[in-house]
């Protein structure tokens, strides 16, 4: 199953916050030019993470961004649910129906697949996507060069 694009993002924004874990607040630009991605895309995962409660904003000159206990603990397959808004892996109806809608097994054999996917995925947390050897990779994305 592919991804999109926004859910890459949130779950790579999701994963840096949680390696470091409280010890330093990100902003999003710092972690929009760590992952090199536009700013105003990783703005609009940050903003959708932040309506779901996985992270929280602390504004003002010591502000920043730090995950939440719930955003460490989230499954992983929940978090994909809901950011790729259980989108159809097929779309039937449209401009143009499939004429085998109403007889069709495939759409059925691609949504059970699909939960398959989400459901393997329900049993891995944030805080498991950061642990060795991803962690230190991932810190290593913030440091200064040198």
């Amino acid at each position: 199953m592919r991804l999109t694009r926004y859910t890459d993002l949130a779950l790579r924004a999701v994963m840096r916050l949680a390696v470091v874990d409280g010890a330093e607040l990100l902003t999003t630009r710092q972690i929009a030019d760590s992952m090199n991605v536009p700013y105003t895309h990783m703005a609009k995962a940050i903003a959708q993470l932040q309506h779901l409660g996985v992270i929280e904003a602390r504004r003002g000159r010591n502000g920043g961004l730090t995950l939440t206990d719930a955003g460490r603990a989230a499954p992983v397959g929940n978090l994909v649910r809901t950011l790729e808004q259980d989108r159809e892996a097929v779309v039937c109806e449209g401009d143009t129906p499939c004429p085998l809608s109403g007889a069709c097994r495939l759409r059925r054999a691609l949504r059970e697949a699909q939960e398959a996917f989400y459901s393997s995925l329900d049993t891995v947390t944030v805080g498991d996507l950061v642990a060795s050897p991803t962690g230190p990779v991932l810190l290593a994305l913030g440091a200064p060069p040198g």
